[in-house]
């Protein structure tokens, strides 16, 4: 890579529209396999004979590579390269895609998807680093940014639609095989269209820097998704915590010696960058504490086939493509503070109204519009956000600014997952077993039926006729003592981040600290800065 940052044109690249969709049909492929996986859990334990364990892992592996290199491959990108960085990760996630389908054992797909977060790692941070590069432009990047996170945003919510589609109509395998043709499609058109950027003043390769930012995330990650497992006040868990605390001290001090480091930590002093991350890590966590229990709810109570319950997402997808220009547009005029409040604040309102569901609460006038509210809070929160975190630094430095955000949202969603699930199952296995308790379940049932809501209703099966649907009475209610609490625990941390967002998140970068951010647009917004 010879190549620094393009030439502007006054607004950037001259191709930058024709740049955007291959970024983000990039950005898709990696976001959409966070989810993808969830509704072949069922296939997998029949097919791999893979056991709970095993399955959670085949979720995780790929979560915890990927959340764990982040910040070291965008790093990497910025010295070498982002469009080297972007393509040698979409060959690494083809590859490892075709591996993954043609895998016989739990341990071997296992191995796989962690090999597929070494290719999501390369490509994400690249992608919004690109973006960042070749729109100059504040207002267009704004634009861009709202576009970039309504993908993703659309892509959480369709990975749960494709995986269930292609599982009615091909082998388990096609979850990972689809991945090929959409890598060509980017490769190609990548390798014409994209420019070759990267930081001309990066300096030398920090190793140190990039081993311990790699151990801090790798066992903070690790730690939070086993805590549930062993416990939160296990001496396992505190240990990894403890030890992941001690990587991260290590690490800040070993980066402020630096002269050129990978992260210079001192950025985390701008309340900007820092409020943006910490609203991005809170929506993600509610936002995938939610799903994990959404998908239970539409699968198991109310019995939508794999297919049937990701088109039941549907108005979350919608409502999150709609609300991404209008996110910009309110940005620009009214302030980051004001947007990224607003977003918090509708996706609390939305779980809240999802913790009084029932098992035959109605769809279309209650489910539909709690889920749309939710897509549309997301994306007022995270494409301001995200244009946040990068507008406080130079574009030089656009691949580690790319790699914090997408960090953040990493390990938002693991520990929303690892917490509201923990949550969950502290509600609803007491529940279940008080139910259970009246009724003719032999006890081997009534243990298993405790672990998981789906064992729950493979007992309700196997009952005897007239106990069946007591049973699954009792599972199904249950299942939604522990679903309200867990999405109150969404509800409470994204109200928590409003809050925080309204002391301490800037409306705007405008100002002697932005020099960047050209007249016009602080005329622009001036007109109508917030208190």
């Amino acid at each position: 890579m010879t190549t620094t940052s393009p030439t502007p044109t006054g607004t950037g690249d001259p191709r930058r529209w024709l740049i955007l969709p291959v970024l983000c049909l990039s950005l898709f492929l990696v976001v959409v396999d966070n989810t993808i996986v969830n509704v072949a859990l069922p296939t997998l334990s029949r097919e791999l004979s893979a056991s709970t364990s095993q399955l959670q892992w085949i979720v995780d592996a790929y979560s915890l590579v990927f959340a764990g290199l982040l910040l070291a491959f965008g790093s990497f990108g910025d010295r070498y390269g982002r469009k080297g960085a972007l393509q040698i990760g979409l060959v690494v996630f083809a590859g490892t895609s075709v591996a993954a389908a043609l895998t016989t054992s739990a341990p071997q797909l296992i191995a796989a998807r962690a090999a597929m977060g070494v290719g999501a790692a390369l490509v994400f941070p690249a992608t919004l680093a690109i973006l960042t590069n070749v729109f100059t432009d504040p207002v267009e990047r704004a634009k861009a940014i709202g576009v970039w996170s309504a993908v993703s945003g659309l892509a959480v919510a369709l990975g749960p639609l494709t995986g269930g589609w292609l599982l009615e109509h091909f082998a388990w395998g096609s979850i990972f095989l689809v991945n090929v043709p959409v890598v060509l499609v980017a490769l190609v058109a990548g390798h014409r269209l994209v420019p070759s950027t990267r930081d001309p003043d990066a300096g030398r390769l920090d190793p140190n820097g990039l081993v311990l930012s790699i151990a801090a995330i790798l066992l903070l990650v690790y730690t939070v998704i086993e805590a549930p497992k062993h416990g939160w006040g296990d001496p396992s868990t505190v240990a990894g915590f403890v030890g992941a605390g001690v990587l991260v001290v290590v690490f800040v001090a070993w980066e402020l010696r630096r002269e050129h480091p990978m992260l210079d930590v001192r950025v985390f002093r701008n309340a900007r960058f820092s409020a943006a991350s910490g609203a991005v890590a809170c929506a993600f966590f509610g936002l995938f504490g939610f799903i994990f229990l959404m998908t239970q709810y539409f699968q198991v109570v109310r019995g939508y086939s794999t297919l049937s319950a990701g088109l039941h997402t549907l108005p979350f997808a919608v409502a999150s493509a709609v609300a991404a220009p209008l996110a910009a547009r309110l940005a620009l005029r009214i302030g980051t503070k004001v947007v990224v409040t607003a977003g918090l604040t509708l996706m609390t309102v939305g779980f809240v109204w999802v913790s009084t569901l029932e098992p035959d609460s109605p769809y279309w006038s209650t489910v539909a519009i709690q889920a749309a509210i939710i897509g549309a809070g997301l994306t007022l929160t995270l494409a301001p956000s995200t244009e946040a975190i990068l507008g406080s630094l130079p574009r030089e430095k656009a691949g580690v600014g790319s790699a914090v955000n997408d960090t953040t949202r990493e390990l938002g969603g693991t520990i929303g997952v690892a917490v509201v699930g923990s949550v969950f199952a502290s509600l609803y296995g007491p529940e279940i077993l008080r139910r259970l308790s009246g009724l003719p379940v032999p006890a081997q049932a009534v243990e298993a039926a405790r672990s998981s809501v789906v064992a729950a209703a493979e007992v309700a099966r196997r009952a005897p006729a007239e106990g069946r649907a007591a049973v699954l009475d009792a599972a199904r209610e249950s299942f939604m003592r522990g679903f309200s609490g867990g999405v109150l625990i969404s509800a409470a941390v994204t109200a928590v981040a409003a809050l925080a967002a309204v002391l301490f998140l800037p409306a705007r970068a405008v100002g002697p600290d932005h020099p960047d951010v050209p007249p016009d647009l602080a005329a622009l917004v001036d007109d109508a800065r917030p208190s």
